[in-house]
């Protein structure tokens, strides 16, 4: 844990609670060079319309519906069923009001399309957009996928100020749940106002393995590789290979080569590594796939790179990181939707096995729950 870092974060968010708007305001200023309007006016909209070409309008729309048609087939039915005359199972709810929080440095439409698509196919109702702005602007592209996903609530917010302001309900009405990644502030923002709000999840640096065999063709792996560590000085790559030629032409600066003496050994070591994105480059990768335990994403093939994945295959490209796929999975639909247990008993299922219930109460001592159940004809 960074104490100074937490500590830093902290002070801003209490800061911003204790003043709202004013708080904003002066962050806005200080990090962003803003001191305008923070919702974008329909005009803006329309101007980033004007701004993008008509083949990059085609590339966005074409990539949202790819984006759209893999996370449709995502959405689950409510599960119930009955028994002795009473109704049973889970249903499913959308999260009504949504906080997605979309990076300024390099601005990325593709995090929107990510994560706007299967919100907008879970049902959410209402769909928060932050953004840095550069020069005063938000980027045309962020603004188009919005237009085009029916998202109006833009914000030109960043940083530590953007989160405070969707968690607490600040110069916006509160969200529910943060989604969305950021450099290390806004990732220590999320984890802080976590309890308050939902959050998606603690995005780290950028992770690429690649398990490959003397089939693989070595540039196509190097620059697999190299494509994800473009993404910071602190992304990280594997190779874990059984050939030795491979394993020296891949011998680059911010990648870590494992030599292993089969693809079984090469399998083991991902799942203690478990990476944010899986390439598999075998001559028979389908074979690999039960092996694989923890991986946020697994890609088999030479013709399923990352960054394919990142764009325009449809999959998700929001993954956990830092070992988190041991424990956490790819964004889905269902990320913007709760479980709610659902339970409608019949008088004679109740008064038939209501006696479990008492003898459970008399157990805990808790003499209130065991006359609830009892005073029941």
């Amino acid at each position: 844990m960074d104490f100074e870092l937490e500590s830093y974060v902290a002070q801003i968010l209490r800061d911003i609670q204790k003043r709202g708007i004013d708080a904003i305001r002066e962050y806005s200023k200080k990090f962003d060079r803003y001191e305008g309007e923070f919702l974008v006016k329909e005009e803006e909209f329309e101007e980033a319309e004007r701004l993008i070409p008509e083949e990059d309008k085609h590339v966005i729309a074409k990539t949202i519906e790819r984006v759209r048609e893999y996370h449709e087939k995502q959405l689950e039915n409510d599960k119930l069923y009955i028994k002795n005359a009473s109704l049973y199972g889970i249903i499913y709810k959308p999260i009504r009001r949504v906080g997605i929080y979309v990076p300024g440095g390099k601005p990325l439409p593709s995090t929107l399309i990510m994560v706007g698509v299967p919100a907008k196919i879970a049902g959410v109702k209402e769909i928060v957009v932050t953004i840095p702005p550069k020069d005063g602007k938000v980027n045309p592209y962020v603004l188009y996928v919005a237009k085009l996903l029916g998202i109006k609530e833009v914000y030109k917010l960043g940083g530590i100020q953007a989160i405070g302001a969707m968690a607490y309900g600040i110069g916006m009405k509160k969200v529910d749940k943060i989604f969305g990644p950021g450099n290390k502030f806004v990732n220590e923002a999320k984890r802080q106002v976590f309890g308050t709000v939902g959050i998606d999840s603690l995005a780290g640096p950028s992770e690429i393995a690649v398990i490959a065999d003397e089939s693989a063709n070595k540039d196509y792996v190097l620059g697999d590789l190299l494509s994800q560590l473009e993404h910071g000085k602190d992304s990280k790559g594997w190779l874990l290979t059984t050939s030795k030629e491979l394993a020296e032409y891949c011998n680059k600066e911010g990648i870590e080569v494992v030599l292993c003496e089969s693809l079984e050994k090469c399998a083991e070591k991902v799942n203690e590594i478990a990476p944010e994105h899986l390439e598999v480059l075998t001559k028979e990768p389908l074979k690999l796939v039960d092996l694989i335990e923890n991986a946020g994403a697994i890609y088999l093939g030479e013709y399923t790179p990352v960054p394919a994945a990142d764009y325009f295959l449809g999959v998700n490209h929001v993954l956990p990181t830092g070992g988190a796929a041991k424990f956490s999975s790819v964004l889905t639909v269902m990320d913007f939707m709760k479980r709610v247990s659902l339970a409608y008993v019949s008088r004679e299922e109740f008064l038939q096995e209501r006696y479990l219930g008492i003898r459970l109460a008399e157990i805990e001592g808790l003499e209130l729950h065991k006359k609830a159940l009892e005073v029941r004809r």
